[in-house]
């Protein structure tokens, strides 16, 4: 089973008083147009968020043609590594929202991605997804060896043990987990020939959010550049890292 995984739990502090997770973006709500840009490659749906977005949140997932369940963050503000852990965790557990129970499924394999990274690309994910296959993660690495842990694949039991054991040990950097898993890295040059770095751009200001309307309205979903990502999700759960 594939899942995915979308961390929107931050603060979107640099967004302004609103919540970027569900701002309009080109007349979608940010983590749906997230969500709809996967829905060719993954199984099911996990939206990591505070307790207080899950209604908004709820009600831009209404419709969506894939199972969705919300991991919520039992402690909120604890940063990127506690949202994938709480996320991931949840694909683990094989939790079903409808039914309130399923099979757990430890090795299942969950995309994990920031809910303000609305170019992402599915053929890209897909990639992932197989290069992750027999290992426990694949994480992306720009040239600038800037690691994309918030558009990576991981295992979702090892991976959530992982971030246990780094949160219960003190240590906040988002790649703690994964000194403790058997991981890979997709570097610059299989991200080059299989899709552009735009698939990383995200959106976590208000000009940066204006301009993704622009190019999404005038492309109906299009490929557009940008920036390398810092993938924070609402600032709170920030993931590119150097």
């Amino acid at each position: 089973m594939r899942a995915a995984v979308i961390i929107a739990g931050g603060r979107s502090t640099r967004f302004g008083d609103a919540d970027k997770a569900v701002a309009d973006l080109a007349g979608v709500p940010m983590t749906r147009r997230v969500a709809d840009r996967l829905v060719t490659v993954v199984d099911r749906v996990v939206v990591n968020c505070r307790a207080d977005q899950r209604d908004a949140l709820e009600r831009a997932m209404a419709g969506y043609p894939l199972p969705v369940a919300y991991a919520v963050d039992p402690d909120p503000d604890e940063g990127p590594m506690a949202g994938i852990r709480t996320g991931v965790r949840a694909v683990a557990a094989g939790a079903d929202e409808a039914s309130g129970n399923g099979a757990a499924d430890p090795d299942a394999y969950a995309l994990v991605v920031a809910c303000d990274m609305p170019f992402v690309d599915p053929e890209f994910v897909d990639y992932l997804f197989e290069r992750a296959a027999g290992h426990e993660a694949a994480v992306p690495q720009l040239d600038d060896e800037w690691f994309q842990t918030t558009q990576a694949v991981y295992r979702a039991g090892p991976m959530a043990d992982a971030c246990e054991a780094a949160l219960d040990a003190g240590e906040r950097k988002i790649l703690a987990p994964l000194e403790r898993l058997e991981w890979v890295v997709v570097d610059d040059a299989e991200i080059r020939a299989r899709t552009t770095p735009e698939t990383f751009e995200n959106c976590n200001t208000r000009a940066e959010f204006e301009a993704a309307t622009e190019r999404l309205a005038a492309d109906d979903g299009g490929d557009g550049g940008g920036d390398r990502s810092d993938g924070d999700g609402g600032d709170g759960h920030e993931g590119g890292v150097g």
